[in-house]
């Protein structure tokens, strides 16, 4: 919280981040709580932004507990932010209330208090986002070529993949700029994440796809990266591979919901407005 409180941010921790839950430890707090708070600091006209603790095994759990009508009646949208398992609310975010939102460093990860650059990464995205409409990484790279335009979406592989067939989940992705990652996870697994996403159709009409990080997925960065271009190549649409962005030692804020240029030969994802604008 130091970070945020150093930007001239005041904090408000909700009750339901340090409440704890019993019977499922892997909670902050129940269900209903959880909901509480984040609704309540989305309607509180006082907060201008909600930042969340950690990723949020439980993110999933309460995205039908909100009021989504009370939440879409506010005057001026609201900052989200946060990524991992907050890729359930992202996506709420964008179908029901029609808003950008920001994939990026939680309060309480790791990333965010050990590396530099990621804590100023967010911090100008917030304050100066004019300055961080190109995005890219030492580790960018192309994996299949060419330049494609469109509005920015995805986030956490597994939670999109989750998603589908849910009430409210995007019917696909037609005309997106993909981002996706994810973090420990089998070479198996991520294989049938991916064909679940082809074989629902979540991915036809995608316009490119930028792919993040893979922390500590197995067995090895090369055989996730072949897997990759055996799933996605068929697409015929391109795709950046290690842009920067989810669960690595450094990692960038991503714009969700942005209007976007995905170079891969150079390996940049250019935002054609500013985060939020």
């Amino acid at each position: 919280m130091s970070i945020l409180r150093s930007w001239g941010l005041r904090v408000e921790v909700m009750p339901g981040v340090l409440a704890g839950n019993p019977e499922l430890r892997y909670l902050a707090a129940p269900d209903a709580a959880r909901a509480a708070d984040l609704e309540k600091a989305w309607l509180d006209p006082d907060v201008a932004a909600v930042v969340c603790g950690r990723g949020g095994y439980g993110a999933q759990r309460i995205v039908d507990q909100l009021d989504w009508t009370a939440m879409a009646a506010l005057p001026e949208p609201k900052v989200f932010v946060g990524y991992s398992d907050a890729t359930a609310l992202h996506e709420a975010f964008a179908v029901r209330l029609g808003l950008s939102t920001l994939y990026g460093p939680m309060a309480a990860a790791a990333v965010f208090g050990a590396d530099p650059a990621t804590a100023e990464g967010l911090r100008r995205t917030l304050f100066e986002p004019e300055s961080v409409q190109s995005l890219t990484s030492a580790t960018a790279e192309c994996l299949l070529p060419g330049r494609a335009a469109g509005v920015t979406a995805g986030g956490c592989l597994s939670l999109l993949a989750a998603d589908r067939g849910t009430p409210f989940a995007r019917r696909s992705f037609a005309g997106a700029i993909l981002l996706l990652e994810d973090v420990d996870e089998d070479l198996y697994a991520l294989d049938r994440l991916l064909t679940q996403l082809l074989r629902s159709g979540a991915l036809t009409g995608v316009a490119g796809v930028a792919l993040g990080s893979w922390q500590d997925c197995r067995p090895s960065p090369e055989q996730i990266r072949r897997l990759m271009l055996e799933r996605l190549g068929p697409l015929g649409v391109p795709v950046v591979w290690e842009l920067g962005f989810g669960h690595g030692p450094t990692s960038l804020t991503v714009p969700l919901g942005v209007p976007a240029v995905l170079d891969a030969d150079a390996g940049t994802l250019r935002l054609e407005l500013p985060a939020l604008r």
